[in-house]
């Protein structure tokens, strides 16, 4: 389970996260919704350990990840496969090379070891056979398959999505939506989206959570969010200018 409790984080003058409290259980998916800026992505940061809030605590598994040592810290990490909003493989590398790029980083695996799950991986995002191609020869529904091919060759308890379906046409879309869903199926990891797309919000959440003014104003099942009366969540899966989001 991850857990935070009381984060506070700013950027000079911008406080973006404020006394944020929220916990995420095992095995279910929770997507973080919110406005650009919202603090989204910071949040997952936070989560992984890549940023110290200045208050409050990030609880992952029962450690407080804020008082470990380096080391220790970096074990926490490899808990965590992240998929990028815009799917950052390396353009210089293969398509296998950019999947087996962190397990190649721990240097524990032989190169048929790397090639065995680099196959299955691939195979399980439908990218079999694409192993030599490079990046600039694939469509962005393929990077972002490649891209989620690449977390999971970490084999990681926990999948973080930032903006999965972000620049990609709505058919595009839901096919990786409908991928996320199958692996969440298949392997029960528990799974983290952030997202401002109330369609793949809807399809592929456990659970909503909405982020507005670094405070969780809101969290529930799909149906809640609809049938709720908060007026900032309203205003935001709606898409009205007029409400109290500035």
């Amino acid at each position: 389970m991850i857990k935070l409790e009381n984060v506070e984080k700013s950027f000079g003058e911008n406080q973006v996260l404020r006394s944020l409290d929220l916990e995420i259980h095992k095995s279910e998916t929770l997507v973080i919704i919110g406005q650009s800026g919202c603090g989204k992505s910071v949040l997952l940061k936070h989560i992984m350990g890549l940023l110290k809030p200045e208050g409050g605590r990030v609880i992952v598994d029962g450690v407080d990840i804020n008082q470990v040592s380096q080391k220790e810290l970096y074990g926490i990490r490899r808990k965590f496969g992240m998929v990028f909003q815009s799917s950052a493989l390396f353009d210089s590398l293969t398509v296998g090379g950019n999947v087996v790029l962190g397990i190649r980083e721990r240097g524990n695996y032989s190169e048929k070891a790397m090639e065995e799950i680099c196959e299955e991986k691939l195979k399980l995002v439908g990218l079999s056979g694409s192993e030599h191609l490079k990046p600039a020869e694939l469509s962005g529904g393929m990077k972002k398959r490649a891209a989620i091919a690449r977390a999971l060759a970490m084999d990681p308890e926990y999948i973080l999505y930032d903006e999965p379906t972000t620049g990609l046409d709505p058919i595009t879309a839901d096919k990786i939506n409908v991928l996320i869903l199958d692996l969440q199926k298949r392997f029960h990891k528990t799974t983290i989206a952030v997202t401002h797309d109330m369609h793949s919000a809807y399809k592929i959440a456990d659970r909503i959570a909405m982020l507005h003014g670094g405070k969780v104003v809101f969290q529930g099942t799909p149906d809640e969010v609809r049938k709720s009366n908060n007026a900032a969540l309203q205003q935001f899966i709606n898409g009205n200018a007029e409400g109290p989001i500035g």
